[in-house]
């Protein structure tokens, strides 16, 4: 597998599947760039080299339909200013016009392929009717399988170099992800530069850490993180767990949570997660006092009081100031961090506190030489709203396919290029 920075693309077409899945207004104009401007590197890379470059993704969720709402020829303005040339526009992803546009690409120059979604073939989801049989099904499916391996062969035949640089979308295993992979040879498919730091930042976090290895782990829930927080007992050597998912840990010890937020259905699995860690030698960390409230609301009356002891009618929706004390030494004494997850309800000021010193306290430790990784929308969120982004080594900005990967899962898009 070819490293995109080694390779020169003079001479040659490649069709890149990016994530250009952006927000747009009711005048159809993209709110929010982020996504176009990750891309830009790899495209500028292959256009610099004197290649020319077929840009492919999906927008939305048109679900296998044309439809004109999420037609990528709305971003094309945009794209082009961002990229500073114009770019090309073929109103399908495959046929006759993307094959002829995609033909008379001369090197220097960008084609944009309308959305990939409009086609059921790249999810690969068959329309299954009411009340089909168990062997309709079977062959409904069997038929879409092969279906979508000729999109795939359709998209591929477009150029000569595959360049997948769409994290995003890497644990879906669809035509523009996993499939076209296969009709390039191993010299031909690449990693962009995206999808490279991605992979490179997380396997440098969760393969080969410096140590000690402290993740934090926050969010609502422990059913959204039971997974990943069983793979990483095997990896750190701290864990931190923060958020409302602490309360189904401090109540499996047997401590008063009031009225804060509790799956009393995982208190079993939250008793054997701590005592996995034990074993493990993991050291888990819970809050021991939390800022509690009375109502979910910034106008709420607030009050310190120690995690295992909430009253009734109190919740608890932020940690308190020992807890932020002792998780501050913490992390401050790693080499490797993985966040994932805020602290508390940092979206309201009056419970931000938590959130914003554990992020502080990240920046300190990779002042001091740490590498941090901050991953998943909250916690990207987070380190926006706290002005502290520009202190990590590293921000992720995948969803699905980060927590998959945190999971220990092999992401089909990561697969189709390594093997």
């Amino acid at each position: 597998m070819p490293k995109i920075n080694d390779f020169n693309f003079s001479g040659k077409k490649a069709i890149i599947r990016v994530d250009f899945n952006v927000p747009l207004n009711e005048k159809f104009e993209v709110t929010d760039d982020t996504r176009i401007k990750a891309a830009l590197p790899t495209i500028k890379k292959v256009i610099e080299d004197g290649g020319a470059a077929i840009v492919m993704s999906h927008l939305g969720r048109p679900k296998g339909k044309v439809n004109p709402d999420f037609s990528l020829k709305h971003i094309v303005g945009h794209f082009s200013k961002l990229l500073g040339k114009e770019v090309k526009f073929a109103s399908d992803c495959v046929g006759p016009e993307a094959e002829e546009k995609a033909a008379a690409l001369k090197p220097g120059e960008v084609l944009l392929l309308e959305n990939l979604r409009f086609h059921p073939e790249e999810e690969g989801k068959p329309a299954i009717p009411e009340g089909a049989s168990e062997e309709e099904i079977k062959a409904l499916k069997a038929e879409m399988k092969e279906k979508q391996k000729v999109f795939a062969q359709n998209l591929a035949k477009l150029a000569d170099v595959y360049v997948n640089d769409a994290f995003g979308t890497a644990h879906r295993a669809h035509a523009s992800t996993a499939l076209i992979a296969e009709y390039f040879d191993a010299d031909s498919k690449m990693f962009g530069f995206l999808i490279d730091s991605e992979v490179s930042s997380l396997d440098k976090v969760l393969k080969s850490p410096d140590r000690p290895f402290t993740a934090i782990m926050g969010g609502a829930k422990v059913s959204s993180k039971i997974t990943i927080i069983e793979n990483l007992l095997d990896k750190v050597d701290n864990l931190i767990l923060g958020g409302g998912m602490i309360y189904t840990f401090i109540k499996s010890r047997g401590g008063k949570i009031g009225n804060s937020l509790c799956e009393d259905e995982y208190l079993d699995l939250a008793r054997s997660i701590e005592k996995k860690a034990k074993e493990k030698g993991v050291n888990i960390y819970l809050a021991t006092d939390v800022l509690a409230a009375d109502a979910f609301s910034e106008d709420a009356n607030t009050r310190i009081m120690p995690a295992d002891q909430i009253e009734d009618g109190w919740m608890g929706l932020d940690v308190g100031p020992d807890t932020i004390k002792a998780l501050k030494e913490v992390i401050e004494n790693s080499s490797t961090i993985l966040w994932n997850g805020p602290l508390g309800v940092f979206e309201m000021d009056k419970f931000a506190t938590g959130t914003k010193e554990i992020g502080k306290a990240i920046v300190k430790a990779t002042e001091k030489g740490a590498f941090s990784l901050v991953g998943g929308g909250d916690s990207v969120a987070a380190v926006n709203k706290f002005g502290l982004a520009d202190g990590v080594s590293y921000i992720s900005t995948a969803g699905g396919a980060l927590l998959e990967y945190l999971e220990g899962k092999e992401l089909p898009g990561i697969k189709a290029i390594r093997g």
